[in-house]
């Protein structure tokens, strides 16, 4: 039976094979394969251990419904384990130099960047996205990180001049489902550098990428104990919030689980970053780049099928072009291929889960019984897994659900205005604050409506591009904090001594 990571010769279409291993032959035309164990346990001070709950959940791959792996169900005792571990770490490992710190970030990087294609199959497997997201975004991006922070390792006195930075502590770090291996990059690489112990959690229903990063931690050799990764259920993550060895909580997903962690932290005199929901604006002027802005606002909402917190989901266009954009807009929405996500000419993947899809299917029916005019791609979706197609709806107004809500999918609600001003009374008319994007042509509109946008992100003439050196992060029931950069770096340390005043 294969173990954690051991590679099996396979051929052909997925399919379950004696003794429960996962076999995938990643592409048809290609001889390079992959298993996933039959179970995978605690990865607790460096190695595999099997809960103390004794019980174990199934993830599967929502294309197909089928299931990938049994993963354990970490209870109050394991996370216990696992922040005992971080603290056993904890001193040696903030003692070492950061350029010995820079060392580990930069093998774990590049072992990234060698496994490459394994992250990428596992990563769309367990979660839905399309491969050829997986390969271009989330793997390369995710090295990014850990290459960026691995550089910040030693020269943190020049990030924060006149100060001293300390690590604080061990952090308890919770990550949502729609990136698994990229936010589990983006949270543990600068914690890391900044000389901190780790404990994380992935979420449930996609916890594989995130426990095979731990067979490159150990394949890099990094001390047993900085890094614990641990699986289970929402209790799991409130067991870990609440931990008292804790000396920072980094949490990204729901505004809802947000206000219960804050409630759960607060008092207790340790850091906290939140990055939440989102309700996004894409604001189309009548002298934007027509065409290029409809890429940009298909980019917007469908890429990861929608699951993003900073998704574009509602359009607003100026007036004069509305009907010229929403008809191109159709026409490119019309084009877009939904189906099997290992393939790689596959544009819109699976959505997750049952429950996210029953989400938006019950926001859509919203907006339909609301008034909206609702505009589908006629793609035939596959019979088996949770599928659902491009959709858009015209003629929506600020109350409906669909132009409040996060609908957390491959939905666009289109709405107009005839001003700078009204765009921008629109785009800021939510409780979210967490993204914003703006087309036109005029550099000074651009510098004006950036300014008076209550977004923590605001892309021009662009959208959901990322880079390991921008913070990012929201205002508002978006969370608060920064991730990423200068800022993020900040988030991880306690700054003792200064200049004084005068």
């Amino acid at each position: 039976m294969a173990k954690n990571g051991e590679k099996q010769q396979a051929t052909g279409t997925p399919e379950l094979v004696f003794g429960g291993v996962w076999k995938y032959d990643p592409a048809p035309e290609s001889t390079e394969h992959f298993t996933i164990a039959p179970r995978y346990e605690l990865f607790v001070g460096g190695e595999w251990k099997a809960p103390k709950t004794g019980k174990y959940f199934a993830t599967i791959d929502p294309a197909t419904e089928k299931p990938l792996s049994e993963v354990a169900l970490a209870g109050d005792k394991d996370v216990d384990a696992a922040v005992k571990a971080a603290q056993k770490a904890f001193p040696a490992w903030s003692k070492l130099s950061g350029e010995d710190r820079g060392r580990y970030l930069f093998r774990i990087a590049r072992i990234l960047l060698e496994r490459a294609r394994e992250f990428a199959c596992l990563e769309t497997l367990d979660n839905g996205k399309p491969i050829k997201e997986t390969r271009d975004v989330d793997v390369p991006l995710a090295a990014q990180h850990f290459f960026y922070h691995a550089g910040w390792a030693d020269k943190l006195d020049l990030l924060f001049p006149g100060q001293t930075p300390e690590p604080l502590g061990v952090i308890g770090q919770v990550i949502p489902w729609n990136f698994p291996l990229l936010m589990a990059a983006w949270k543990i690489a600068p914690a890391l550098a900044a000389g901190n112990c780790v404990v994380l959690k992935p979420a449930e229903t996609s916890p594989l990428t995130a426990l095979r990063l731990c067979e490159v931690f150990q394949q890099a050799g990094l001390p047993a104990g900085v890094v614990n990764i641990i699986t289970g259920d929402g209790k799991t993550g409130a067991a870990l919030v609440r931990h008292p060895g804790l000396a920072k909580v980094a949490f990204t997903g729901s505004t809802e689980v947000g206000k219960e962690i804050q409630r759960a932290v607060a008092g207790r005199g340790i850091e906290l970053t939140l990055e939440l929901g989102g309700k996004a604006a894409h604001l189309v002027f009548e002298d934007a780049a027509i065409d290029q802005a409809v890429e940009g606002v298909v980019r917007g909402i469908f890429f990861n099928q929608g699951h993003v917190c900073c998704a574009g989901s509602r359009l607003l266009v100026q007036e004069s072009v509305h009907d010229l954009f929403v008809q191109k807009l159709q026409r490119r929405m019309a084009r877009i291929r939904v189906g099997n996500p290992m393939d790689k000419n596959t544009d819109m993947g699976a959505i997750h889960s049952a429950a996210q899809l029953a989400r938006i299917r019950e926001l859509v029916a919203a907006g339909v019984e609301g008034g909206a005019n609702l505009h589908q791609s006629a793609c035939e979706l596959p019979k088996k897994g949770f599928w659902f197609p491009p959709s858009l709806f015209t003629e929506v107004a600020m109350s409906h659900r669909i132009a409040r809500e996060e609908v957390f999918g491959p939905v666009l609600a289109v709405l107009t205005f005839r001003t700078p001003e009204e765009a921008v009374e629109k785009a800021n008319n939510t409780s979210y604050g967490l993204s914003a994007g703006i087309w036109t042509d005029k550099g000074a509109r651009i510098l004006w409506l950036a300014e008076r946008m209550k977004a923590g992100v605001v892309w021009n003439n662009t959208y959901n591009r990322f880079d390991a050196a921008s913070p990012f992060g929201g205002y508002k029931e978006s969370g608060f904090g920064r991730e990423g950069g200068r800022q993020g770096l900040r988030a991880y340390v306690r700054l003792a001594g200064g200049l004084l005043p005068g």
